[in-house]
């Protein structure tokens, strides 16, 4: 017997948070998400919930927990249809994902690459779930891939002499920090109202709202190093590009099992001050200047720092396999497409 239960009791969250850990105990692969980031998502003024709704469901098979999303099938097929329950009752009419409230949330299912170390930006899943989801009728949206990204082999230097020579044509100049926090203060507005600009076209995204500019100002001064972001400013001290790196911590974390322990703290200060490897978090250009090669500031700047002694390479996290633009990018790197996901989508009846 299959029983579906809502995680609303603190018994039935607890279960919901751990459910994942347990499953992929094993799995070298998996990468879990602090869990004391999780366990926000059941606090009523979760930054994301003043513009969405969200509910949450644990499945029992003959009364012990069979998963969130388990290895049986009449256990999955139980879970979607309760969230397609919801929506419908909701007045919706089509269901996507996996997503998360935005696109700086983890998303999309692993498709390919079950064998690749999970980045602790995104979710890890067993190979089994794109098949139970066909076979719910859910069809591919989109698709990411995720590279691994080196230094160009030989590198001649042309993309300094090209990114010298775009800086002085059009007046910009790379925009300066004390430090981290000043970074922030100088620049966060700035930021955000590129990716609001650059990202507006893409697959997910949504604009920021305060309570998420907040969020994620918070997690940025615990990772960033002023080694790895980089802000573009044109004459008039407005911001036109950005782009932010941040030190790999799935194995930290993965040690830890997600818990924010001493020790976690310790290897994630630790893989801050002395990379191996770098984890590609924002690049945005302002649209008005994508037509004029300042991404060619960018590409110079990640050769360098994949250049960097002990830098070993540059994980890319999801980019949508119809963004040329950024696809085109990386031809000029020593590249790996070692991941893919897929979001999907489904009509919802009546």
């Amino acid at each position: 017997m299959i029983e579906i239960r809502a995680a609303k009791s603190r018994r039935e969250q607890r279960r919901f948070l751990d459910f994942p850990i347990r499953l992929y105990r094993d799995n070298p692969y998996f990468v879990p998400p602090l869990y004391m980031d999780e366990r926000k998502i059941f606090r009523k003024d979760y930054v994301y919930y003043d513009t969405s709704e969200a509910v949450y469901y644990n499945a029992y098979k003959d009364g012990v927990m069979a998963g969130r999303i388990s290895g049986i099938f009449e256990v999955a097929k139980a879970l979607f249809d309760a969230v397609e329950k919801w929506g419908a009752s909701k007045g919706m009419d089509t269901i996507c994902g996996p997503l998360g409230f935005s696109d700086l949330e983890r998303e999309g299912l692993l498709i390919d690459g079950f064998d690749q170390m999970s980045t602790y930006e995104e979710w890890y899943n067993a190979p089994y779930y794109a098949d139970f989801i066909d076979r719910l009728g859910y069809v591919k949206e989109v698709d990411w891939n995720e590279s691994r990204i080196t230094a160009p082999a030989d590198y001649d230097g042309d993309l300094d002499k090209l990114s010298d020579f775009i800086m002085k044509r059009y007046k910009l100049r790379f925009g300066p920090a004390k430090n981290v926090n000043d970074f922030l203060d100088k620049y966060a507005d700035g930021l955000f109202e590129i990716l609001d600009k650059s990202y507006d076209q893409l697959y997910g995204t949504v604009p920021f709202t305060d309570g998420m500019k907040k969020l994620m100002i918070d997690n940025f001064r615990l990772l960033i190093s002023l080694d790895f972001v980089a802000v573009v400013l044109d004459e008039n001290d407005k911001v036109v590009l950005i782009g932010v790196t941040l030190p790999s911590i799935a194995e930290a974390v993965q040690k830890s099992r997600g818990r924010l322990t001493p020790a976690c703290i310790y290897r994630i200060l630790k893989s801050k001050a002395k990379p191996e490897i770098v984890d590609l978090a924002l690049i945005g250009v302002d649209p008005e200047w994508l037509n004029r090669g300042v991404s060619t500031t960018v590409a110079a700047a990640l050769v360098h720092m994949l250049q960097r002694p002990g830098i070993k390479y540059a994980e890319t996290n999801l980019n949508l396999e119809d963004n040329y633009a950024i696809q085109n990018l990386w031809k000029r790197f020593g590249r790996e497409i070692h991941k893919r996901r897929r979001s999907y989508v489904k009509k919802l009846n009546g």
